[in-house]
């Protein structure tokens, strides 16, 4: 049995399925508010021409959000809804975030992090870690190296103790790092997180929003950089 971050047991093999199970609902509902097409392989499932305000609210443009790059003002932002044990969201990171980074760098776009732990304890448990390390100013290195070369570690290596020596390995203040790891108030951040994206639709990682238009599941690179033009050009 595993517990999810609200408490609630469930047998093991129901998390994968569940995920699985949510991605397909998010993405049939997608469909169908937005008229798109596509499929969870090579092609994007992307919105366009139609209202999707509900995802334009994904974007909070806060100037004191630690799970955040770039610059507020950013003619454009990508909200990554994600759960450090889904590998789509690792190789995501390992292969096409460095490429948004370089958006980032030309003060072109913004990218905000929020976690949904859809699989449970172990997820949620290394999200507050890694609102502990953005709390010392490492919350992009702390990212990285959860998803190291585009893989997610084992549970046994998202543990409590495992957490804190990969923010020791990292430079970062340990003592200061599991203080904050079990702070009320980073539980609280990040229980709002999560209850934003679920209210919002998300129940699944990852899933993506590119200047108000959502794109679903581990997409190419070339069509992040594609959604990047069109939110650049229409923003312009």
């Amino acid at each position: 049995m595993v517990s999810d971050s609200r408490g609630r047991s469930h047998p093991i093999w129901i998390v994968p399925v569940a995920v699985a199970v949510s991605a397909a609902v998010l993405i049939v509902v997608i469909v169908m508010m937005t008229g798109a097409s596509g499929s969870t392989g090579g092609d994007a499932t992307q919105a366009e021409d139609e209202d999707v305000s509900e995802f334009s609210d994904a974007e909070s443009r806060d100037e004191e959000d630690l799970l955040a790059v770039g610059p507020a003002e950013a003619p454009v932002v990508l909200v990554m809804f994600t759960d450090y044990q889904c590998p789509y969201c690792a190789m995501w990171t390992d292969e096409t975030l460095p490429a948004m980074m370089e958006h980032v760098e030309d003060d072109e776009l913004r990218i905000e992090w929020r976690d949904v732990n859809v699989y449970g304890p172990a997820s949620e448990r290394s999200a507050r870690a890694s609102y502990a390390a953005a709390l010392q100013g490492a919350f992009l290195d702390y990212n990285d190296a959860l998803f190291e070369n585009g893989r997610t570690r084992t549970e046994a290596n998202l543990s409590e103790e495992k957490l804190i020596d990969l923010a020791e390995s990292l430079g970062l203040d340990p003592e200061e790092f599991s203080a904050d790891l079990k702070s009320q108030e980073t539980a609280d951040l990040i229980a709002a997180n999560e209850d934003y994206a679920i209210d919002l639709g998300v129940t699944a990682t990852p899933v993506f929003v590119m200047g108000g238009q959502p794109i679903i599941g581990g997409q190419p690179t070339r069509q992040f950089e594609a959604a990047f033009d069109n939110a650049l050009n229409a923003a312009n």
